[in-house]
């Protein structure tokens, strides 16, 4: 009897694939080190044989398991079956664990990624009970976007099909608020927000009702505090005297606190003073005070201060007020308190705003004074933006890059942010009206450290930024292309005459197209690395909001097994270390493979970023990870050279200058932990869970 349908662990009746027991056999074959498609084909047949005499109309997948276990030792392949085993195992711990989590999952997504998902993602009732899986959720925001299909009279179940499928299999997921809320109440679906902040009492306190409101909704704002009068300025109408951006910022900051986005997470915020503030050093050294926890903040630099600071000359301090110098000082001296302070506390960043505003897409509209609190997406005041992100890890095959996926992906990606522009909840009228007017999308990627690793290119190599540079310059031109394809189906954004494209093309949906996000819970959803950064390390505590989690790369897993260095030892010195230097038994070209961030020079770092940057409509997250023993020096020729290579913007961060972080070392998570212990537990349990 010829097998069409199998039935589930929880009983559901699913057809039957002969590709998936043949893909579980070659992987487990790979696992051992026997790279051989034909034999895995062989025996899938032979264990479909088996089943077929049985004439059980719906074999359970378990039984079918079992088969391919007695396969196995039939064909004297003892280490193969026992790797299968293992992979059982491992997928049954994740089961039983998954039930502890209270949440079903159909998708095989890994612990972490439930995690995530349940504290932020999953729709919960009035009791706090999760209402649905995974699986539900995407479904839940694929039919939310592809509603939009109405206004143009495309078919709306076509892309419910296509946009669900682009994301249940983690090729491309969209920032969180449009996981979180579309086809929910809140509906809000961006994550980027740049709100005015003006210089008058009335307008302030604006500015921080209007934030309140969008962190509820699940957004990030950026501010430029430039346009304040400096502390101990005259005050007309009421003959006192100013208090100056900082106070400001301060309320802005401690409102924050009350105030959790769609009552899931608290909100994140970008401060920006222009350099030639007279409050500039107070601003730049505010971090030190241990004060601003919810903001990053960034100095807007100009080409004028950047030369002078070079030269070694004075620049001037004006007062935006009057639009008059109040004094000078050195511009080298400058730079260093800047450089100082960066080095101690990883704040400010610099925002290069000249470079900002030369690619500025709609100068006629207006001048770019800040970005979102990351500092990747530079936005005119009341502009929002939806961002998006490739899984890199899901377009290579047998080692090399499926050009032709990647192009779908994207195409389908840009179909998919536009579309969200047209069903979101604006939660400001004037921000729908910008955010309409432009149309901008943030199409970027993650997965970046693994796609090389995958196809062994070190991590900061010639090789790896000659790839960088192609890769978004496929991306950049693909999402170019399909915007205009889609400009002439549906129209060009509003103030398409008014931009820079005027005259260069006759239509184009999106203002903009392409943004490097650092996709931190995303990428955890798609256990994937962060954005373009390399690996911070290969074991690793990450700290979350209630808690920390494990994480172990499972690149470097799948090539562990297939060379035999899954070892307790050895597991045990990784998760130590967090990086495979200094480990013995580990083949030198695997470490050059498996550098982690720490290891990787501070130039390489920004040769990365500026290889992505030539390529991005909008601006690039990227930190430049320096060890704890790095110096001011390094900081300040980190800074010379990101201006000098055309950056947008720069983020430094010394391991260990802050008090509390995101991402520890096992050390310095847990110095008593009992390593031994955790890499014999792990060297059973990661064995080859990676592998399938």
């Amino acid at each position: 009897m010829k097998i069409r349908f199998v039935r589930k662990r929880d009983g559901k009746i699913q057809k039957f694939s002969d590709e998936k027991i043949t893909t579980a056999i070659y992987k487990a074959l790979k696992a051992t080190g026997r790279d051989e498609p034909p034999l895995a084909k062989k025996l899938s047949r032979e264990t479909i044989k088996l089943l077929e005499k049985e004439k059980a109309r719906y074999p359970f997948v378990e039984h079918i398991q079992d088969i391919v276990e007695k396969v196995l030792m039939k064909n004297n392949l003892p280490g193969v079956a026992r790797a299968y085993i293992v992979y059982r195992e491992k997928r049954k711990q994740i089961r039983e664990n998954k039930k502890i989590f209270g949440v079903q999952d159909g998708l095989k997504l890994s612990l972490n990624a439930i995690s995530i998902l349940k504290k932020r993602y999953l729709l919960r009732d009035e009791t706090g009970k999760i209402t649905e899986t995974p699986e539900q959720m995407f479904q839940r925001v694929a039919k939310a976007v592809a509603e939009a299909e109405k206004n143009w009279s495309g078919s709306v179940s076509e892309y419910h099909e296509k946009f669900y499928g682009l994301m249940r299999n983690l090729q491309f997921l969209p920032n969180s608020p449009t996981l979180m809320n579309a086809g929910a109440k809140l509906g809000q679906l961006s994550a980027c927000f740049v709100l005015p902040v003006p210089d008058s009492i009335k307008g302030i306190f604006e500015a921080l009702k209007n934030m309140a409101v969008i962190h509820q909704s699940g957004g990030g704002t950026g501010f430029s505090f430039s346009n304040l009068r400096p502390r101990g300025d005259i005050v007309r109408s009421t003959m006192g005297t100013a208090s100056g951006p900082l106070s400001f910022l301060e309320i802005f900051d401690k409102a924050t606190d009350v105030v959790k986005q769609g009552g899931k997470r608290r909100g994140a915020n970008m401060g920006i003073l222009r350099i030639d503030h007279p409050d500039i050093i107070e601003f730049i050294t505010s971090k030190r005070k241990n004060i601003l926890t919810n903001f990053n903040i960034s100095v807007a630099v100009t080409d004028r201060f950047m030369q002078k600071a070079i030269a070694g000359e004075r620049f001037s301090l004006v007062n935006p007020r009057t639009g008059e110098p109040v004094r000078s000082i050195p511009a080298d001296e400058l730079l260093d308190i800047i450089c100082q302070c960066a080095w101690e506390t990883g704040d400010p960043g610099l925002i290069f705003i000249d470079e900002i505003n030369r690619k500025n897409p709609t100068p006629l509209i207006g001048s770019i004074e800040a970005t979102n609190p990351c500092g990747e997406q530079p936005l005119l005041n009341y502009e929002s933006c939806n961002l998006g992100s490739i899984n890199l890890t899901k377009i290579i095959n047998n080692g090399t890059i499926n050009w032709e996926k990647l192009r779908e992906i994207i195409r389908l990606s840009v179909r998919f942010l536009d579309n969200v522009i047209e069903i979101n909840k604006y939660p400001l009228k004037e921000i729908e009206e910008m955010t309409l007017s432009n149309r901008k999308i943030g199409l970027g990627i993650m997965g970046w450290a693994d796609m090389l690793a995958e196809l062994e290119i070190p991590y900061g190599s010639k090789e790896s930024i000659g790839l960088a540079e192609k890769l978004m310059e496929f991306i950049n031109r693909s999402a170019f292309e399909y915007s205009v394809e889609l400009g002439r189906q549906r129209g060009s954004f509003p103030n398409f005459e008014k931009s820079i494209y005027r005259n260069k093309i006759d239509c184009l949906r999106n203002c903009t197209r392409t943004t490097i996000a650092p996709t931190g819970t995303i990428s955890i959803i798609a256990a994937c690395s962060s954005g373009i950064e390399p690996f911070f390390a290969i074991a690793y505590m990450r700290k979350i909001s209630g808690g920390s989690m494990f994480e172990m790369n499972p690149v470097w897993e799948k090539k562990a097994a297939e060379t035999d260095l899954l070892k307790s030892e050895i597991i045990a010195e990784v998760i130590k270390k967090g990086s495979l230097n200094g480990v013995r038994g580990i083949p030198e070209k695997m470490k050059r493979i498996f550098q982690t961030a720490l290891e990787i020079k501070p130039e390489l770092h920004l040769l990365m970023q500026a290889a992505f940057q030539k390529h991005t409509d909008n601006a690039v997250s990227k930190t430049i990870n320096l060890p704890e023993d790095a110096t001011i020096k390094q900081v300040k020729n980190s800074f010379i050279s990101a201006y000098r290579l055309r950056c947008k913007g720069i983020t430094v961060f010394r391991y260990g200058s802050k008090t509390s972080q995101v991402l520890y070392l096992g050390e310095d998570f847990a110095e008593d932990a009992d390593y031994m212990s955790l890499g014999e537990e792990f060297s059973g349990c990661f064995r080859t869970a990676c592998n399938f």
